[in-house]
């Protein structure tokens, strides 16, 4: 048995075990908060100890991290070599297709709220999000206003910080009443106000 034969057991183990406990993690944080989840919990519904769990994410912290990085990358999109508008299409369409995690939009909902709190441990997560999410959007509205795309009713900065607030407003709704919302039909709708070409 070789050496790559005899480790690719162990880690794809541990692979799969964090994969679990971070879909746990979205789970528990998404329904309860990070103050109303615990490891326990975690370990619970994966069936092992407490200290089995800890090998693999010390605390809480630990988790929330691994969480927060999850959300990310499931969220990622790649708009590299394509138009602005382009871009701004298919960060649109991801909305409908990030309703297929709920848990995910709970974990978004709940802990941004949580966090407004400078001790909590996502505080400075969630700031440097918006920020960036605000200097995102605004980059590239202030690129479509160049192409004289944008109405001039509105400036970059403003409608980036209207449209992140709108999405987040809309999937709080959503998760309330998920037969009455239609988040991306919604945010279409705004944006065709100031960017015709969005329909």
């Amino acid at each position: 048995m070789t050496a790559t034969t005899s480790t690719r057991g162990p880690y794809a183990k541990t692979a799969k075990l964090r994969s679990r406990a971070i879909a746990i993690g979205i789970e528990l944080f998404g329904s309860a908060g990070y103050n109303g989840a615990t490891l326990t919990e975690v370990a619970d519904r994966l069936g092992m100890s407490l200290t089995g769990l800890q090998h693999h994410f010390p605390d809480k912290d630990s988790l929330l991290t691994a969480v927060l990085e999850e959300r990310d990358r499931r969220d990622a999109v790649r708009i590299e070599n394509r138009s602005t508008l382009d871009g701004l299409e298919n960060l649109i369409l991801m909305l409908s297709e990030s309703e297929a995690s709920p848990g995910l939009i709970e974990l978004q909902c709940v802990l941004a709220a949580e966090a407004t709190s400078a001790e909590h441990p996502a505080h400075g997560y969630f700031q440097q999000r918006y920020a960036t999410l605000r200097d995102e959007a605004a980059r590239a509205f202030a690129e479509l206003a160049e192409q004289g795309q944008l109405s001039p009713a509105t400036t970059p900065a403003s409608l980036a910080k209207m449209v992140i607030a709108l999405v987040d407003g809309l999937q709080l709704q959503w998760l309330l009443d998920r037969g009455a919302v239609d988040v991306e039909a919604e945010v279409r709708t705004f944006l065709h106000a100031f960017i015709p070409a969005i329909h």
